[in-house]
């Protein structure tokens, strides 16, 4: 697969070159991510299992919980395993389709991870401010005009921004210096006018994390006042908002430097790009369904009562 540059020619395979710095000890590479991956797989499988099997962990928060479990076992799959077999055997190729299928499932299902944890948020709002009201919100037809509008929204900007890249020739050279194949690191290789691209791209990292972000915080100030002003009786209450608040810390923390670290100037490396941008895949599919087991009561009961099976 040639990388040079032709004024007539643009490239429609590519190579997946992330972490090619580390020469020899690339190949060590896979020993940690297999784990981590392993770890996803397993621990957020578990989690789904129980939540499906045991009726107890039916309502609306332990559903939300499941559907993020879910997400943290997609976004590893999508794209983990290519990546493992790179370093593994140098199997590093993958075609223009390919890649923009890749980029795809990263950026629409890491979009709808936080949208999960803005639902999350509004589930605890209506939950602690809203008790006598929670059923009638929480009924499908109420909650899916919190649902509607921001799949609506994930899915037109994600969709414009695979398309304008799917749209670009790329004439200099065909290797990605990435694990995967993430917007930037591939429109970056476009020999015309990526500024549109940069755009949409922007666009995207604020109009759904940051967004999402922002609303959510408003929602835990909200239900941290009502809290504090009703008195240490509810305090128990917080208990829940806290292991949301620490999952979507580190979610989203990782969600923006993955995205911005393209997008403004800085002093990353290529491969501290890919190592923030995998972490961004794999840690919150490893982090997520532990703080969960350990911090919620009914959950780590349950997973107590199906090792004692096993």
């Amino acid at each position: 697969m040639k990388n040079l540059s032709a004024p007539n020619i643009s490239f429609t395979d590519f190579m997946l070159n992330g972490f090619y710095s580390l020469g020899e000890w690339r190949p060590f590479l896979f020993i940690p991510f297999f784990l981590m991956f392993l770890l996803a797989i397993t621990a957020n499988s578990i989690l789904i299992y129980l939540i499906i099997s045991q009726k107890s962990l039916h309502s609306p928060m332990y559903v939300l919980i499941g559907l993020l479990a879910v997400v943290d076992l997609i976004l590893p799959i999508s794209s983990v395993p290519n990546m493992l077999l790179s370093f593994l055997f140098n199997w590093s190729g993958i075609s223009l389709v390919g890649c923009l299928i890749q980029m795809f499932c990263i950026h629409y299902v890491g979009a709808f991870q936080s949208t999960l944890l803005l639902w999350m948020a509004l589930d605890r709002y209506f939950a602690i401010c809203k008790p006598l009201y929670y059923h009638k919100y929480t009924e499908i037809p109420n909650f899916l005009k919190f649902v509607v509008v921001p799949l609506i929204r994930n899915g037109l900007l994600v969709v414009t921004m695979v398309s304008l890249a799917g749209k670009l020739s790329f004439c200099s050279t065909n290797v990605i210096d990435h694990c995967f194949c993430e917007h930037m690191a591939l429109v970056q290789l476009a020999c015309g006018d990526i500024s549109v691209n940069n755009l949409v791209g922007l666009l995207c990292a604020f109009l759904i994390p940051t967004a999402d972000c922002i609303l959510i915080t408003a929602s835990y100030i909200v239900i941290f006042a009502s809290v504090f002003k009703s008195g240490k009786a509810q305090i128990k209450a917080i208990n829940t908002c806290i292991t949301h608040i620490i999952v979507m810390s580190f979610t989203l923390t990782f969600a923006l430097i993955a995205f911005l670290s393209y997008r403004i100037r800085n002093n990353f490396s290529p491969s501290s790009r890919a190592f923030v941008s995998t972490m961004y895949v794999l840690f919150p599919g490893c982090f997520n369904p532990i703080v969960y087991g350990v911090r919620t009561k009914e959950i780590r009961q349950r997973f107590l009562q199906f090792i004692r099976k096993v």
